[in-house]
């Protein structure tokens, strides 16, 4: 069976031209793996930093990272995205144009016989609800509609602010996000049978058993301190990786 690739919290977008150059040159390097050996590759959300759908405009920020996705489809691999808080809302672009499978909230799903759960891990803490309101806000279809008429480059500058509401996280916030993740897919794995709980947002790569060794908490990490992490499953069994 072939392999499948799971990535996340690229951030593509966020950090200076010597670090997105890098980013794009190992995401190439991934997809060249994913081509010679693999079927399927997820991306778990905050691949972008932001993004705002335009009818005529693709942001040229993202070109290079559009022309790897396109390649990827064009030799069979089956590309997933699922919205995180950054890039909150995929629009049509994505899946008519490149076709990609875009995915909001969590999904299960069943690869080489095992049952995943698939989350980016955000919006899941229903205490939350600053983040819950401004959710309801950047994925509202009248506002979304109000901003696209507007210049690219006034949009854009917007869409920044919205990602950097989204980032005010403390090193505390951090500790908090990735033991909320852990202790849900822990409660999760006594409701619902799966074998491996894969998310992202916290930043923090890991691994760990849940329930009595009844599932695995997998964490995808982030690329954006200079490591490149990403997951894969093959014949059933899942491990973490490091491009270099």
């Amino acid at each position: 069976m072939p392999k499948s690739f799971f990535i996340s919290d690229l951030h593509l977008g966020l950090q200076g031209a010597e670090e997105e150059q890098l980013k794009i040159k190992r995401f190439e390097q991934l997809a060249e793996i994913v081509k010679n050996e693999g079927g399927m590759l997820y991306m778990v959300g905050d691949i972008l930093d932001y993004w705002m759908e335009f009818r005529h405009v693709v942001p040229k920020y993202f070109d290079g990272f559009v022309c790897v996705l396109r390649d990827l489809v064009r030799h069979g691999i089956e590309v997933y995205y699922f919205a995180g808080n950054h890039d909150f809302d995929l629009g049509s672009f994505f899946h008519d144009q490149l076709g990609v499978h875009i995915c909001y909230g969590m999904q299960e799903v069943a690869i080489d016989g095992k049952k995943l759960c698939i989350t980016h891990g955000d919006g899941l803490d229903r205490s939350d609800r600053g983040y819950r309101l401004f959710v309801r806000f950047v994925r509202n279809r009248f506002n979304l509609s109000l901003l696209s008429a507007l210049q690219p480059d006034m949009v854009i500058a917007v869409m920044r602010a919205f990602s950097r509401m989204s980032r005010k996280h403390s090193r505390s916030d951090r500790d908090y996000e990735s033991d909320f993740l852990f202790r849900y897919a822990d409660a999760l794995v006594r409701e619902k049978d799966f074998d491996y709980f894969v998310c992202g947002h916290s930043h923090k790569e890991a691994r760990k058993m849940l329930g009595g060794s009844r599932g695995e908490y997998i964490n995808l990490g982030t690329w954006i301190n200079g490591s490149f992490p990403y997951g894969v499953l093959e014949e059933g069994a899942f491990t973490l990786r490091h491009l270099s």
